[in-house]
């Protein structure tokens, strides 16, 4: 029951923060498919607004240090694990439902079909927009990233909590 909760929990946290950057995109454009990428980069009037390749490596970078910090006091302080193994499966497991729902939901079924994400210019590549290999890529990614990031609040959790 307690996956269940903190599964919803981490989802609505998620929607949350996806709703939050949606109301600047340009920030978030690395997370577009690389044709509109390249489209955008290529109109006037986002040429100033465009976040540099070292802003998307720090905003990815700090937001899984923030995530590991609060994987690590899920995982200890709520769910009481102590070993690598229980800190990393579970930490596993909720990653995985988090980035699942993250593809279908926020990704598949919001992003490529709402068109408040759509930039200004780039109306007719609605082909690419809806370009849900693209995301689901980025799901795979993303349990690569999970090995590394829980892997490592396991180690926290076993030697240092």
């Amino acid at each position: 029951m307690i996956i269940l909760i903190e599964s919803i929990v981490l989802c609505i946290i998620c929607t949350i923060m996806v709703y939050i950057m949606s109301r600047e995109p340009i920030k978030t454009l690395y997370n577009y498919p690389p044709k509109i990428q390249e489209r955008v980069k290529s109109l006037d009037e986002y040429k100033d607004k465009i976040p540099t390749q070292e802003n998307k490596v720090a905003a990815k970078l700090g937001a899984s240090v923030i995530f590991l910090a609060i994987l690590c006091v899920v995982l200890r302080y709520i769910n009481g694990y102590e070993t690598f193994i229980e800190s990393f499966g579970y930490g596993f497991l909720l990653w995985t439902i988090v980035n699942l729902y993250d593809v279908v939901v926020l990704d598949i079924i919001w992003f490529c079909h709402d068109k408040f994400f759509v930039f200004k210019g780039t109306e007719d590549m609605v082909k690419e927009y809806h370009n849900y290999w693209f995301h689901i890529k980025g799901f795979f990614i993303g349990e690569l990233l999970a090995l590394v990031i829980c892997a490592i609040a396991g180690v926290i959790i076993h030697f240092i909590l």
